[in-house]
């Protein structure tokens, strides 16, 4: 009980503040903003009060699961408990759909750029990454893909083989080279500090859709690229 209530109390975190960033899109506010302002307050903090694009790997999914399930089988109520992962797997759309937003529901012919593929960084564990939901979002749609992870390529190679429509790349670059947006999906390091002049001349279209939060917005404006992040206005 003790080991599921801790992980499903930080998946609650992430997704109170995933629900809070569409929000915040609504109203114009800035969610970041929001996000420094409660957790400079000692009794919230900030672990686990990032936005972004919902949680993944084998742990946080499976306990929440697990609980409410408990719960159900015991003829207890726990809507808070489902509703952690209704959120999680609303937010692990809202990529696809600001992505439709920019470029339309039929995205044949469309080439999407997307920087990380684990569900966090310093792993390869792509399970129930929102990467993975993104990429059947768009090859349902008729989209190719051109993706990169400083660690997970093979993994991704394992799970998708030899599909024709997504092409694992070199470097985040080469992920970049004639698309129509790069997405981000990973907070890895690596992708912390690009050449925001080097992706506006790679980029067939210049449009970045930040799943994590990397940047101060003016700076890829700054460069003529088109930003936009998770609940961010």
């Amino acid at each position: 009980m003790t080991k599921y209530a801790a992980n499903v109390l930080l998946a609650t975190k992430i997704s109170f503040m995933n629900e809070l960033s569409g929000l915040a899109e609504k109203l114009g506010a800035d969610i970041e903003k929001v996000r420094i302002g409660i957790g400079s307050d000692p009794r919230i903090g900030f672990d686990f009060i990032y936005p972004g694009c919902g949680y993944g790997g084998s742990c946080f999914p499976k306990d929440v699961r697990a609980l409410e399930h408990t719960a159900r089988e015991l003829g207890f109520d726990a809507p808070l408990i489902r509703a952690v992962e209704t959120v999680n797997n609303a937010q692990k759309r809202v990529l696809e759909r600001k992505l439709v937003e920019e470029l339309g529901e039929d995205l044949d012919g469309k080439c999407i750029a997307i920087w990380g593929l684990a569900f966090k960084p310093n792993t390869d564990d792509m399970r129930e990454a929102p990467s993975r939901t993104l990429i059947d979002g768009l090859r349902r749609r008729g989209a190719t893909i051109q993706a990169f992870d400083p660690v997970a390529m093979d993994e991704a190679a394992r799970i998708y083989g030899n599909a024709t429509d997504l092409r694992l790349c070199a470097d985040p670059y080469d992920a970049c080279t004639g698309a129509d947006a790069l997405v981000i999906c990973t907070e890895w390091q690596i992708f912390r500090s690009p050449d925001f002049a080097q992706l506006r001349h790679l980029l067939r279209n210049p449009l970045i859709i930040d799943g994590r939060n990397l940047y101060e917005p003016r700076l890829p404006r700054s460069a003529g690229l088109r930003y936009r992040a998770i609940g961010r206005p």
